[in-house]
């Protein structure tokens, strides 16, 4: 087996996720697995910063919310372009297809940390909880960001379309 692969395996092992049927295992079919989860960092006095991950859903689902104990708000935005010009917005729901990757990128979907508790300095963990309808039922995914420095931009795709692996990535609360 490849590194890459058992790397894979071995994050996806420590992610936890709780419902009302209890903790399940990334593993079992319809979950929901997160992937190159990171923030960035922000300078002194900055007030607000973004979340970035890919997820995908092994069932349609929707992303209606999340929480971070970093920021009194958090939010779901996305950058729409409108009249030549970018802007951000709040989103009540993001879809999530099944079997579909979903990025929340620079420049796309992504979560807002806003009125920070603190500055979030590169190297960082920030958890962050995920709220996700799920055919009618609720789950709550949590994850750790690590903090990369503030003029990352997106990964570059693959040969596969796929976002290569970074630095950081989602993990289940320890």
């Amino acid at each position: 087996m490849s590194r890459k692969f058992i790397g894979h395996a071995l994050m996806l092992a420590a992610f936890a996720f709780s419902g009302a049927a209890g903790a399940q295992s990334v593993g079992q079919a319809h979950d929901i697995v997160v992937s190159d989860a990171w923030v960035r960092a922000t300078v002194p006095q900055q007030r607000a910063t973004g979340v970035f991950m890919r997820v995908t859903s092994g069932k349609d689902a929707r992303l209606v919310g999340a929480s971070s104990p970093v920021a009194a708000v958090t939010e779901v935005h996305e950058m729409v372009r409108e009249n030549d010009v970018m802007r951000m917005r709040q989103v009540k729901a993001v879809d999530l297809p099944a079997a579909k990757v979903v990025g929340f990128e620079p420049g796309s979907y992504h979560i807002m940390l806003i009125d920070l508790k603190q500055q979030i300095k590169e190297g960082d963990i920030v958890p962050v909880t995920l709220e996700i309808d799920v055919g009618g039922g609720h789950k709550s995914v949590v994850l750790e960001a690590r903090a990369r420095p503030l003029n990352t931009r997106a990964q570059p795709a693959d040969a596969h379309g796929a976002k290569t692996q970074g630095a950081s990535g989602a993990h289940g609360a320890h």
